[in-house]
């Protein structure tokens, strides 16, 4: 159901609560293996399974914590559905992140969202911060937590009759 952050009760409603978790998203190794070479990092600790079981801590390689952090985004789209009234949204950083634990190769991660407050920044502007924590299924302790602030701008009458020609 999208949450329309256009409206102050809707926003007032939501404060503080948990907005809902993502579906479950594998971390296999062909995922580590393309962010390794998208970002020149060859790092045996994520893209090398023979070095890492002999001798990483953790007996096999793990995600990168950046990668982690990149998938917030996709994580995202499943818990905030684009309201028909949003034209976009843009980030606007990320404060306090904390990569608290390893993501083995082929662990699931999903995220969980809260509405941790929301400040009108203009006309059809809403400035939202949630706190957002990547769960890894089966473990105690998160992969990442981190506040992300993101700026949803409402589509002005100009907009709205562009799209919809």
């Amino acid at each position: 159901m999208p949450i329309d952050l256009y409206s102050a009760a809707v926003r007032d409603q939501m404060l503080g609560k948990e907005l809902g978790c993502s579906q479950w998203y594998v971390i296999d190794q062909q995922r580590i293996d393309a962010f390794g070479r998208a970002s020149d990092d060859i790092d045996p600790m994520h893209m090398d399974p023979e070095w890492t079981g002999r001798h990483s801590p953790y007996g096999t390689t793990i995600a990168y914590g950046f990668q982690t952090l990149s998938l917030l985004t996709h994580l995202l789209h499943d818990v905030i559905i684009r309201s028909p009234r949003e034209a976009y949204k843009l980030n606007y950083g990320l404060d306090r992140v904390r990569m608290l634990a390893p993501v083995k190769v082929g662990s699931k991660v999903r995220a969980k969202v809260v509405l941790k407050s929301t400040r009108e920044r203009g006309p059809g502007q809403i400035l939202c911060n949630f706190d957002i924590s990547v769960e890894i299924q089966g473990e105690q302790k998160p992969a990442l937590v981190a506040e992300w602030l993101l700026l949803f701008v409402e589509q002005t009458e100009r907009a709205a009759v562009a799209a919809s020609v």
